[in-house]
């Protein structure tokens, strides 16, 4: 068996077509989507983040807002430009890069942020809301996975889903969202005991903890669908490639589907993004 591979730039440029489609239908009734993105520093993979962010926008009738501010600023400057952005009615989504510099209390940044614009998804009432199955925004990334898993025609309902990693921008929304399709979820994390134990008996495995290559064929049950959201550049002396937690080689031989690093869950995240400003946008004629 050779895993097929789910094509997320593919699946991105076929999305992304029908958000230009529906942008185009509040722009005759005089709505412009719109998403502001505030970068402090100048962290170079934030930096990227932010550019394909916007350039996302552009590409589909979305209006961008781009702040930029230096590392030493002071929060309270970056706080009253998020209330200013809260209460523009033409700004539908709001998102502060991460990290921030040190200076930041992360949290209080991200709860700065109008629920009603929170289109990353991770305000407190958002995350509640998505605990209760009922999500305004759902984390852009895990959105990703759940459109991708529904592109190839996967049978959620009754399987068998671990994940490998317990965060809140992944894990536990992928939880959550996997849960709600009557999935029976198990997450795993550094401290889980016999990892391979829980990864082989995965239906769909998704693997999200920052570790390159960590997942190896031996660890995953034959035909599992297999889903790397994992992002890692191995050092120089082993080319210096960027490389996803799964370990494509050997896991191809087993899975059934499998999504690359690049080219998988990644450019669906950014189109994710995109959907949740137009989901946002689209409200205001509602």
């Amino acid at each position: 068996m050779t895993a097929k591979l789910i094509d997320g730039n593919a699946l991105s440029s076929t999305l992304r077509g029908q958000l230009a489609d529906r942008a185009a239908v509040l722009k005759a009734k005089g709505i412009t989507p719109c998403l502001a993105v505030i970068l402090v520093g100048e962290d170079p993979a934030s930096a990227v983040y932010v550019r394909n962010k916007v350039a996302g926008c552009e590409k589909t009738g979305i209006r961008s807002i781009k702040d930029v501010y230096p590392a030493d600023v002071e929060p309270i400057v970056v706080l009253a430009r998020i209330a200013e952005l809260n209460a523009d009615p033409d700004v539908h989504g709001i998102l502060v890069q991460l990290p921030l510099p040190p200076q930041f209390d992360e949290d209080a940044v991200l709860e700065a942020i109008s629920p009603e614009k929170d289109v990353d998804g991770f305000h407190a009432e958002n995350v509640g809301a998505l605990m209760q199955g009922k999500p305004r925004f759902i984390p852009c990334t895990p959105y990703g996975v759940m459109k991708m898993l529904e592109s190839e025609g996967v049978k959620l309902a009754g399987a068998e889903a671990v994940i490998v990693g317990r965060s809140n921008i992944v894990g536990k929304p992928m939880a959550m969202l996997l849960l709600a399709q009557s999935c029976t979820v198990t997450v795993c994390h550094s401290r889980s005991r016999d990892l391979a134990f829980h990864t082989k008996r995965a239906d769909i495995l998704v693997a999200a903890v920052g570790r390159p290559r960590m997942i190896t064929g031996d660890m995953v049950k034959p035909g599992a669908v297999v889903i790397d959201v994992g992002i890692n550049r191995l050092p120089a002396d082993q080319g210096g490639k960027l490389c996803g937690d799964v370990d494509m080689d050997s896991v191809k031989e087993v899975a059934s589907l499998l999504t690359p690093v690049p080219g998988g869950v990644g450019p669906m995240t950014i189109t994710m993004l995109l959907t949740n400003t137009l989901e946002s946008a689209e409200r205001c004629v509602r």
